[in-house]
């Protein structure tokens, strides 16, 4: 029975052997396949340096997103809005549009506040000055709002008055200059309340005026042909007469385009600046407590009402002796009323 289980063993162990090298060996496709699959496992397998790797990308879009953030934070609608740059509030086309044909006659108005009225007022001259420009008008006035008085004792009396400081201003500025005027102008602006701009096309008026002056000087020149030629001295002399008159409307109408050519040239500006309120406080005499002070004593006055009231009572008798004809009609009439009472039959 050994002998038989002892000749089956090697046979045993050659076959095994045998399925050993053929699961070892395998076909080239199958060794290819398992190179690939070895590969991709190799590639998807995070190495040490490219696991910090993503987790830094995540990050670079939190970054901006905060970023971003921030800047929606600078502009959100719940907090104030910065202040208008007083520069950009005095620029307009309506001051600088020019296509070489048109002519304008251009006028801005602003009305802004300023720090100090009277020290903007020479500012501005001076800005008017170096644009080439010149002033018009130049008012300021001083309005007072309120007043209010307490004393102080002493006799005197402490008035409070708040007032404000307004100016009112006319210049006029070349054309050309006119945006550049109004750029430099906003230096003194803290707060602009309003500001008009206007650009009117005065091409055909100023054509109009040219052609009525050349109208009048040819009408002129013709009458002065028929004065001078022979004729009736009647003639001549309304001749000459029409002469004078079509020369007056020549230079009346030659006024009338140098004037309108310097609107064009000229800008037109009218200011209105003011200042914050102020308050001005005066010591002055109180006129009241000194006559309260100063005045009569009781006895005095008691005696001035005393005499007061009989020269009154004078002057009332005075005015009824006035009325006499009323006091006797009023005495005749109860004089007849005795009469009749006693005449009347006593009663039963």
């Amino acid at each position: 029975m050994r002998t038989t289980h002892r000749s089956y063993a090697p046979l045993l162990l050659l076959f095994l052997l045998a399925l050993a090298a053929c699961s070892k060996q395998g076909t080239p496709e199958q060794a290819a396949s398992a190179d690939v699959a070895a590969e991709r496992a190799e590639e998807s397998a995070p190495s040490p340096q490219r696991g910090m790797a993503p987790p830094a990308a995540p990050t670079a879009p939190r970054a901006d997103m905060a970023v971003a953030s921030d800047a929606g934070a600078a502009v959100s609608p719940g907090e104030p809005a910065p202040p208008p740059d007083p520069g950009t509030q005095l620029q307009s086309a309506a001051t600088t549009q020019d296509d070489g044909e048109r002519r304008f006659i251009r006028t801005a108005s602003a009305q802004f506040r300023v720090r100090e009225v009277y020290g903007s007022a020479l500012a501005i001259e001076d800005l008017v000055a170096r644009h080439g420009g010149f002033v018009v008008r130049n008012d300021i006035r001083t309005d007072i709002e309120d007043v209010r008085t307490r004393p102080s004792g002493d006799g005197k009396v402490i008035e409070l008055a708040t007032y404000t400081v307004r100016g009112d201003l006319q210049v006029r500025v070349p054309s050309a200059r006119a945006q550049d005027f109004l750029r430099a102008l906003a230096s003194q602006v803290e707060f602009l309340d309003s500001r008009n701009f206007a650009a009117q096309d005065a091409q055909f008026e100023l054509l109009r005026q040219q052609l009525a002056y050349a109208r009048e000087h040819t009408a002129q020149q013709s009458l002065g042909q028929v004065a001078q030629s022979e004729g009736r001295l009647r003639d001549r002399t309304e001749a000459i007469g029409a002469r004078s008159q079509a020369q007056m409307q020549r230079d009346e109408a030659l006024i009338q385009q140098r004037s309108f050519e310097d609107r064009v040239a000229f800008a037109t500006v009218e200011l209105s600046v003011y200042q914050l309120p102020q308050v001005r406080r005066t010591e002055r005499v109180d006129v009241d407590a000194i006559l309260l002070r100063d005045g009569p004593s009781f006895f005095s006055r008691l005696w001035h009402s005393v005499s007061t009231g009989w020269y009154g009572l004078l002057d009332l008798l005075v005015a009824m002796a006035g009325v006499w004809p009323l006091w006797l009609v009023l005495a005749a009439a109860g004089v007849l009323t005795r009469r009749w009472w006693k005449r009347r039959p006593p009663a039963a």
